[in-house]
């Protein structure tokens, strides 16, 4: 695979600096049943890299040090980590709203039958990839049969109460484009998704968050096989807008990696760009946050950043204007 770093670190992107920390995104492993063109992180089956039951356990007591509102459950496929659900048990009992990002596909594998129904149980709120809601386009970025599998995994959530009114179970569905290209403009996006979904598959969602793909890890390598990185690069940025800046995910959620160590977000995580907690700390540590506040801190910055402020902005709840 290529290295991208040595391509994104030499950068004028603005300086950005944190607010208050109201959200973890802890990465609980790369071991995941799919393996995605687009995604940032190259996960996949085989992979043996998952959080360690000591780690684990220091997260309810970093939430309740830091007043963290939010855990944000991410992988790989995070359902697939052996303490997945005592997690969130235990974040839940704390108040804590937490957010599943959901491959879909998980729930319909052996041994995860009652996943769906756990889910329903402890409120989680699920964000699940759905590239398109065509089967043609979500086989080609995901795999043959992704589609179906999806399909079945959304009409399982909806038959709980998931995506339905007056519920308090939030289903929300992540777009990515196919290549490299922005994504559309996410309101007219997403009612067309719930058009199409809804007269095809009778399914029901609450949000669309439509998401740039990064030009990072197994995607920003394929941009440079096919000679494309640099094409893509001025794509971001002769759209980056300014106005996104106050909005980026990176000035309120500190992401976890499943060693424990600290970044600004997923994507800094994925280029090992550490956190800068303070001068005492070089790699910081989640046990670091027991300790320390990471507000009015400098966010390390590099050109890959451009993808989050391109056209409407792009995080991890979807676009930013």
């Amino acid at each position: 695979m290529h290295a991208t770093l040595p391509l994104l670190e030499i950068t004028d992107f603005p300086e950005v600096h944190r607010t208050e920390l109201t959200t973890l995104q802890v990465n609980l492993g790369y071991k995941c049943n799919l393996r995605c063109l687009h995604c940032h992180v190259n996960a996949g089956p085989n992979r043996k890299e998952m959080m360690t039951p000591d780690m684990v356990a220091l997260i309810p007591e970093v939430i309740k040090a830091r007043n963290i509102q939010v855990l944000d459950l991410t992988g790989g496929a995070p359902e697939m980590h052996d303490q997945f659900k005592e997690l969130v048990i235990a974040a839940r009992s704390m108040g804590v709203e937490v957010i599943d990002r959901c491959n879909l596909t998980i729930l319909t594998e052996p041994g995860f039958e009652d996943m769906a129904e756990f889910l329903a149980e402890q409120k989680v709120n699920i964000v699940a990839s759905m590239p398109c809601y065509s089967q043609d386009n979500v086989d080609a970025q995901r795999g043959d049969g992704v589609f179906d599998n999806s399909i079945i995994g959304l009409q399982m959530l909806n038959a709980l109460g998931y995506g339905k009114p007056d519920t308090g179970l939030q289903l929300d569905l992540v777009y990515n484009p196919l290549g490299p290209t922005l994504p559309p403009e996410q309101h007219s996006l997403e009612a067309e998704y719930k058009k199409q979904l809804l007269k095809h598959f009778n399914i029901e969602f609450n949000q669309l968050f439509a998401l740039a793909n990064m030009p990072i890890k197994r995607f920003g390598s394929t941009l440079i096989s096919k000679g494309k990185f640099e094409e893509y690069m001025n794509l971001l940025k002769t759209n980056a807008n300014s106005n996104n800046l106050n909005h980026v995910m990176c000035r309120s959620l500190i992401s976890v990696d499943w060693q424990g160590f600290l970044f600004d977000c997923d994507f800094n995580q994925q280029l090992e760009m550490p956190l800068k907690l303070n001068s005492d700390v070089k790699k910081p540590h989640l046990r670091d946050l027991l300790n320390n506040d990471s507000e009015g801190l400098p966010v390390q910055v590099a050109d890959h950043c451009y993808g989050c402020i391109a056209g409407s902005g792009s995080s991890c709840g979807g676009s930013l204007s």
